[in-house]
This record gives structure tokens, C-alpha cells and sequence, in this order.
């Protein structure tokens, strides 16, 4: 047992939307007492590192409404249903993107806000890519500006936050490592 645990009571489901669910937990912490915790169920999340021949970065652009902005990421989805987190990230990169990948490879997981969400984003790398001729069409609601940079433009896209997001900032910091060898 971990010496942290708080153990749930009881789970009031508050919320059932297309996307995530909202719910309210009360729960008894490791001393005893009884907190509130309010959390977001969500199903998963992949990312794809995707970086050219050339050595650049792929990144998309897209308005993120809960920023009320438009930022600079990586290619990025949610994961359906009974979907292969491989096969997500593949279909994200197509349809963001129009590439396709010689080169795919799992990287990583993490958490992305484990404070109050339970969503986990799924990292991959795709290199050797290239062009699509009639790539599978996007989100109908999804409104996207495809951009390549080097590292350099995207350190400093960083810096004027343009890119805004912890997912983009640790590829980055990933892309940079690999394309040093």
C-alpha cells in the first residue's frame, strides 16, 4: 500500500461529455480525515515527434480554445476507443500532417495534468518520412497550419511562447538530443 493513498468513498460521475467526463471523489486521506477531489476522466492521448529527412520538426498550428489561442504543437490525438496506441499516433501524423513514417518508434508516457486529470499522453517518434498522396481527412472541427523548423526556430518559438504546451517543449528537448548523433 502506498503510504500516500487516499481511497475513494464514494464517486459521484457529474459530467459525461464526447470527449472527457467530469467526477467528484470523496475521499479519506492517509490520516484519516475526508477531502473533496474534483477529476477529469479522459481516454488517452498519443504525440508524434516527426522530423524530416533534413532534420526538421513537424509541427502544427491550431486554435486551442481553452487558451483561447492558436499554438504551435506536435502532432496530437485522442485514442479512440479500442484503438492501438501505434495506429493513433500513425492516423494523428497522416491526418494533421500528410506524412507517413519509414521510421515509427514508441518513446514514452506520461501524465499530462495529474493533479486533477487522469490523461496520458503517448510519445512516438516517426522519421523517414514522407509525402502521402491522398492522406485521410481530419476532424471536420479541426482547422490546421502546417509548419517545418529546426530546432533553433522552434527553441525560440518556445521562448516567445508560441509554442505553449509541455508535450511540444519535451519534444523538442528530445529531437534535440537525437539530432545531435
Amino acid at each position: 500500500m502506498n503510504r500516500f493513498e487516499e481511497k475513494t468513498v464514494v464517486s459521484e460521475k457529474i459530467f459525461e461529455g464526447k470527449i472527457i467526463s467530469l467526477r467528484v471523489d470523496d475521499v479519506e486521506l492517509p490520516d484519516g480525515k475526508r477531502a473533496k477531489r474534483e477529476l477529469v476522466d479522459h481516454p488517452g492521448a498519443v504525440a508524434v515527434i516527426a522530423i524530416t529527412d533534413d532534420g526538421k520538426l513537424v509541427l502544427v498550428e491550431q486554435y486551442r480554445k481553452a487558451l483561447n489561442r492558436s499554438i504551435i504543437e506536435i502532432p496530437a490525438g485522442k485514442i479512440e476507443p479500442g484503438e492501438d496506441i501505434a495506429i493513433t499516433a500513425l492516423r494523428e501524423l497522416e491526418e494533421e500532417t500528410g506524412y507517413g513514417a519509414n521510421k515509427f518508434e514508441y518513446l514514452q508516457s506520461f501524465a499530462t495534468s495529474p493533479g486533477f486529470a487522469n490523461e496520458i499522453i503517448h510519445i512516438f517518434v516517426a522519421q523517414g518520412l514522407y509525402k502521402i498522396d491522398k492522406p485521410a481527412a481530419g476532424d471536420e472541427d479541426e482547422f490546421i497550419q502546417l509548419y517545418e523548423c529546426t530546432i533553433e526556430e522552434a527553441e525560440e518559438m518556445v521562448q516567445d511562447q508560441r509554442i505553449y504546451d509541455a508535450k511540444t517543449a519535451f519534444a523538442i528537448l528530445h529531437a534535440k538530443k537525437l539530432l545531435k548523433h
